[in-house]
């Protein structure tokens, strides 16, 4: 029988695996603890994803290579790089299907919508890496694809409004966000970035080429509001973060040291075209309180 790799357990690494696993398909899935979706279907497996003779090893025989691993968002310049080298060898040697979840960095600033044919051209630390992995990968002789998603939404993820939002909210308190609240913003539930990665690792039209994840357009303010109404919550208090509290909060907590950088993408109108996913594939977004009712854990 065939399998599929999955690196990772993140939330986008176990949407992934269980919509694998839940379909009827095996799946290897590949951490550093071991740790990951308890299923009949899934064999879990501890490794060193920067190591490529292992990554090799596991991915033989596998139909595809589906990466939702990261370093911590404050080390990417430095161990970013080894990791998606690893992939590509591994994928390289096998000839298995290498599909990389990545995101909107490498544009850079855009007027308009981000489609996918816009060329690499970052302006930031982080999108300078995300850039060279991409160029990197079609320069190689694998079978590469890349699914590019807006911030997550949907349980455990890991992103800006989840992590200085949600809780507080859902509690009454006051949240704050570095986003100017009232442009539009893109948002990308966990379960249409498992379809958009599976999707991508079965067609052969993938290879070559960056595909964006369905998802939903609402301002920050709206989305706050949304998720409020849906789960009961007092009156939503958010309120947006100056920059100069930002650039004081960015001098003493790692995390926030990164987001100065990315003020371009949350001050403006960002909307991911996902054109041609859904002329592709044949799905679009979920309905997004479905996405913030799982978020909230409702």
């Amino acid at each position: 029988m065939t399998f599929t790799v999955v690196l990772g357990a993140g939330s986008t690494g176990m949407a992934t695996t269980r919509l694998l696993a839940d379909s009827g398909e095996r799946v290897r899935q590949l951490t550093r603890s071991g740790s990951g979706l308890e299923h009949p279907l899934v064999e879990l497996v501890a490794v060193d994803a920067t190591d490529a003779d292992s990554l090799t090893s596991l991915a033989e025989g596998a139909v595809a290579l589906i990466n939702c691993a990261a370093p911590p968002y404050d080390r990417w310049p430095e161990e970013f790089p080894a990791l998606a080298a690893a992939q590509l060898t591994a994928a390289e040697r096998t000839g298995v299907g290498y599909v990389m979840l990545g995101n909107v960095y490498g544009y850079g600033p855009v007027h308009g919508s981000f489609t996918e044919e816009l060329p690499m051209s970052p302006t930031t630390v982080k999108g300078a890496v995300r850039a060279r992995i991409w160029e990197n990968a079609l320069a190689s002789s694998a079978r590469v694809t890349e699914v590019r998603a807006a911030d997550f939404l949907g349980a455990g993820v890991y992103s800006l409004f989840n992590l200085m939002a949600t809780t507080p909210l859902l509690a009454g308190d006051p949240a704050f966000l570095p986003y100017d609240l009232d442009v539009p913003q893109s948002w990308s539930y966990t379960g249409d970035v498992a379809r958009t990665l599976v999707a991508a690792a079965r067609a052969e039209r993938s290879w070559g080429k960056a595909w964006h994840v369905p998802s939903t357009v609402i301002s920050a303010r709206d989305l706050a509001t949304r998720l409020i109404l849906l789960t009961g919550a007092p009156e939503p208090k958010l309120e947006s973060l100056p920059l100069e509290e930002i650039h004081r909060l960015a001098r003493t907590d790692s995390i926030m040291a990164e987001v100065p950088e990315m003020q371009y993408l949350y001050r403006r109108p960002f909307v991911l075209d996902s054109t041609l996913t859904q002329g592709a594939f044949g799905f679009g977004a979920t309905p997004l309180d479905d996405a913030l009712i799982e978020m909230a854990g409702r």
